[in-house]
């Protein structure tokens, strides 16, 4: 890719996270006069904390993410309607145009919603009481409410925020048409522990049920085997898709996501795409649901995939050199009660090491070929978690006493920087030694760290982390005070 003309124009459709790290990436003053296009009133906002605006941990004006740099051109509450790559021209909802030396869509995704029937009004539109969670403006009207709630869909977003309600005080009950929570990223073994887990929580589990209907005017969901649920509000959780139907429209390549290559470029020329609208030519979506695309590989997803695709974008567009390899797959639940971690992939093992104890709620899956890590999943174990990570990441030999790795008392360090240095959030690149030097300086609280180093203000990922070392600091910290 050639370096930018000063003064080129660059239209960036969409406000998230990925884009907004984009914008902050190519800085001010920069190489271009950029625009962005928000259809959101909201300014940017981490989106992958909205269920700490569910349980009340974190109020609405903490999610909001920096300024962007001066001289940016913010749109907000205003729909990119076309986009015209031939006259390279993008027209709006407020009817204004925005021609472009450079288009960047980062349109992200849509929550997937029910057909005709109990989610919708005769009109189409969803039922009162029934919402996805997507926005802030989702998350903050969620958070206002009481009496009990329906959550359906039992992936990732679904039990998170089933979580954050409950330790609201909420009553909840999790509707899944699947065989346990999260049967997309958990083997059976993971998921039995899993939902003895959420039971052990008070969470009430409808598993391998979908709703049928709902009744009593809307205070209750009639399931398909004839069991009733009450609750007035619904959250429906079932999924999201790409939003492409600007890209599909302007004649740019889309299967369910916009086609990108390993540079972030669409088919149209001067045209990018990153986030959850991209989809790789060689793969699947990016995000942390994605199913295998042609070749079967499921690339690594998710909001940290997504700040990647924006740095790297961001090095192209100043005239770098890079590419994005997707090679970031961390899941992590962002709920304190349940210490869950999966990375990587089966595929290709030649050793699995299994740990199960279910009086402990414990349970951890190594998958290892040659030695080295290839994929695990960790359910409250999270003192392995971080080690785990590392290893898998910097495809470092597994030590040989895995049983010692797994609970934690044989940190796997065997080479490479001390455990200080190693990243603890990955979206900030915080590391354990920057997060101790905020803390000797005053920053004693999760929060407080958080506003310092900005750790766990991306995918929130590494909140608990965040969270129990900082505990740990504060008990040190009080013994060493006591003693002199």
């Amino acid at each position: 890719m050639s370096g930018p003309v000063p003064g080129e124009r660059l239209v960036v459709i969409g406000y998230g996270p990925a884009a907004h790290r984009l914008v902050e990436r190519l800085g001010r003053p920069g190489p271009y006069a950029v625009t962005v296009l928000g259809a959101e009133p909201e300014p940017a906002y981490g989106r992958p904390l909205l269920t700490a605006v569910l349980d009340g941990t974190l109020p609405v004006r903490a999610l909001r993410l920096p300024e962007p740099p001066p001289g940016t051109a913010l749109r907000l509450g205003v729909r990119a309607v076309s986009v015209d790559p031939r006259r390279r021209l993008v027209r709006t909802s407020d009817g204004a145009a925005h021609p472009y030396d450079r288009l960047v869509l980062a349109t992200g995704a849509a929550p997937v919603l029910p057909g005709p029937g109990w989610a919708r009004d005769a009109d189409g539109r969803l039922a009162p009481g029934v919402r996805p969670l997507r926005t802030l403006a989702d998350a903050a009207r969620l958070a206002s409410g009481s009496g009990p709630v329906a959550v359906v869909g039992g992936g990732v977003l679904g039990v998170e925020a089933a979580l954050a309600l409950r330790r609201r005080g909420r009553p909840v009950v999790l509707v899944h048409r699947g065989p346990h929570p999260l049967d997309r990223h958990l083997d059976a073994r993971a998921g039995e522990a899993v939902t003895g887990r959420l039971r052990a929580l008070s969470l009430d589990l409808r598993l391998g049920r979908t709703v049928a209907a709902r009744e009593d005017a809307g205070a209750a969901l009639a399931l398909d085997d004839g069991s009733r649920v009450e609750a007035a509000e619904v959250l429906l959780c079932v999924g999201a898709r790409p939003r492409v139907e600007l890209a599909r429209a302007a004649g740019l390549a889309v299967r369910s996501g916009v086609l990108v290559d390993h540079r972030l470029r669409t088919s149209a020329a001067r045209a990018y795409a990153i986030g959850d609208c991209a989809e790789p030519l060689d793969g699947g979506g990016y995000g942390p649901d994605a199913a295998p695309g042609p070749t079967g590989r499921v690339p690594a997803g998710g909001f940290a995939s997504a700040w990647d695709q924006a740095e790297t974008l961001a090095l192209l567009l100043t005239g770098g050199d890079g590419r994005h390899s997707g090679a970031r797959g961390v899941l992590r639940l962002k709920a304190p009660e349940l210490d869950l971690l999966r990375v990587g992939t089966t595929a290709g093992a030649d050793e699995t090491v299994v740990l199960g104890d279910a009086a402990a709620g414990r349970y951890a899956r190594l998958s290892l070929r040659a030695g080295r890590l290839t994929g695990a999943v960790l359910i409250g174990l999270h003192r392995a978690a971080a080690g785990v990570v590392r290893l898998h990441q910097r495809g470092e030999p597994v030590p040989v006493d895995r049983l010692a790795l797994l609970l934690g008392e044989a940190p796997p360090y065997e080479a490479g920087p001390p455990p200080g240095t190693a990243l603890v959030c990955h979206c900030n690149n915080v590391t354990g030694d920057a997060l101790e030097a905020a803390w000797r300086a005053g920053a004693r609280t999760a929060a407080a760290l958080a506003a310092a180093t900005r750790a766990g203000t991306g995918c929130g990922g590494c909140a608990e982390e965040v969270r129990v070392r900082c505990e740990a600091w504060s008990g040190a910290g009080t013994r060493e005070e006591a003693v002199s």
